[in-house]
């Protein structure tokens, strides 16, 4: 069992997780943690996070044709009127 003192950091308490302990439990920064008290200790669960779906380009492109993209020209064409007003790219 491991130790680790709680320290302060702004106005919060802070404990550190030894990259061991991430390991093993397949964590990294950033990764997002349930916390809850029961029965006076804390406990400490990985959130599951859905994977991402990945969508080829076919299937992000299906259902477009040149006259949905000449219609959404149309209706856009108000922000693609003047001058560059700051810094974007044109």
């Amino acid at each position: 069992m491991l130790t680790m003192p709680l320290r302060k950091q702004g106005g919060a308490a802070v404990v550190t997780i030894p990259p061991s302990l991430l390991n093993q439990l397949d964590l990294k920064v950033g990764s997002e943690l349930q916390m809850e008290v029961r029965e006076g200790t804390l406990v400490m669960l990985p959130t599951k996070r859905p994977r991402r779906v990945r969508y080829s380009l076919e299937q992000l492109l299906e259902g477009v044709t040149p006259a949905n993209v000449k219609a959404l020209n149309i209706e856009t064409a108000w922000a693609r009127e003047g001058d560059a007003q700051g810094r974007e790219l044109v």
